[in-house]
C-alpha cells in the first residue's frame, strides 16, 4: 500500500486522504478512531476528523456536503452508529459515490448484488481476505452466516457467493440456530451478542470467522465463546486481534482505490 500511495504523490497528485465524519463525539469509538488514523500514518496516508456544529440531520449533511467538495479527501467514512436523531439513510444521499471509502452507499451496495463489487465494506472485506491468506477454499463449502446487517452480514453473502460457497443466513431470531449452525464448513459471527456461540454449536473441523465486538464491562469479546468453540474448530479468529486490524488494512486500500481512480 505504501507503494502505490507514493507512485501518486511521486506523479504530482495528493497524498490518499481519509475523512473521518463522527455524528457526536464517542468516547468509546475515540481510541478506535486514533488506531485507525495512526495505521493510516504508518502506510502513508492522510485523516482528518470531522464533527457536525450540532447533533442535528442537517448539519450533519451540511458538513458531509463540504467535505464532499474538499478536493484534498478522496475517501469518506462516516461512523455507525449515528447517534439520535441522526439518520445513516439521509447522510448517504450527501455521501458521493466517488468517495464511499465504505461502500455503504446503494449504488456499491447494488453492484455488489450483482455480481460486480466495487468498493466493498473493509469488515466482510478482511474476513475474505482473512481465509485466502490461510489457503480456505469456499468453492461447494457450506458457509453459514450469522448476523444481516448491511455492512457485513448482507456484504458476505454476495462475497461468499461470488467464490461459489452455498450460503445460508442466520440471525438472532433464526428458531434452533444451532442446527443451522453446526451445518457450516465456514461459520462467520456477525450479530453482535457476546458469546452467542458456544462449542456445542460448532460443527467439528469448522472454520470460525468472528467480527463481533462486544464491550462488556472492561471487556471486548467476540460473538463466539472462544475457549469452547476453539476446542471444536479447525481455526477461529480471536476478538481482539483478528479480524479488527485487518479491517483497518481492507479500508486503507480502498481508500487508495479511490485516490487511484481520482487521479
Amino acid at each position: 500500500m505504501e507503494r502505490r500511495a507514493a507512485s501518486l504523490t511521486a506523479g504530482g497528485f495528493p497524498l490518499p486522504c481519509l475523512a473521518i465524519v463522527e455524528g457526536a463525539s464517542d468516547p468509546a469509538s475515540a481510541a478506535y478512531l486514533r488506531q485507525i488514523q495512526r495505521q493510516f500514518e504508518r502506510h502513508g496516508l492522510a485523516t482528518v476528523r470531522r464533527q457536525p456544529e450540532r447533533v442535528e440531520q442537517s448539519a450533519l449533511d451540511a458538513l458531509l456536503d463540504d467535505v464532499a467538495a474538499d478536493t484534498s479527501v478522496h475517501g469518506i467514512l462516516v461512523t455507525q452508529p449515528l447517534p439520535a436523531p441522526l439518520k445513516l439513510d439521509a447522510a448517504l444521499l450527501h455521501l458521493p459515490v466517488a468517495k464511499d471509502v465504505e461502500g455503504v452507499h446503494p449504488w456499491h451496495a447494488g453492484v455488489l448484488a450483482q455480481g460486480r463489487p466495487s468498493i466493498v465494506p473493509s469488515t466482510p472485506l478482511a474476513g475474505m481476505e482473512i481465509l485466502k491468506a490461510n489457503g480456505i477454499a469456499l468453492r461447494g463449502k457450506h458457509a453459514v452466516i450469522v448476523g444481516r446487517s448491511p455492512i457485513v452480514g448482507r456484504p458476505l453473502i454476495q462475497l461468499l457467493l461470488l467464490q461459489d460457497a452455498t450460503v445460508t443466513v442466520c440471525h438472532t431470531r433464526t428458531v434452533d440456530l444451532a442446527s443451522v449452525t453446526r451445518q457450516a464448513d465456514v461459520l462467520l459471527l456477525a450479530a453482535g451478542r457476546a458469546d452467542l456461540i458456544d462449542g456445542s454449536m460448532v460443527k467439528s473441523g469448522a472454520v470460525v470467522i468472528d467480527f463481533g465486538i462486544n464491550v462488556v464491562g472492561d471487556t471486548l469479546f467476540g460473538d463466539a465463546h472462544y475457549a469452547s468453540v476453539g476446542e471444536v474448530a479447525s481455526a477461529i479468529t480471536p476478538v481482539p486481534g483478528g479480524v479488527g486490524p485487518v479491517t483497518n488494512a481492507m479500508l486503507a486500500r480502498n481508500l487508495i482505490e479511490l485516490a487511484e481512480r481520482s487521479a
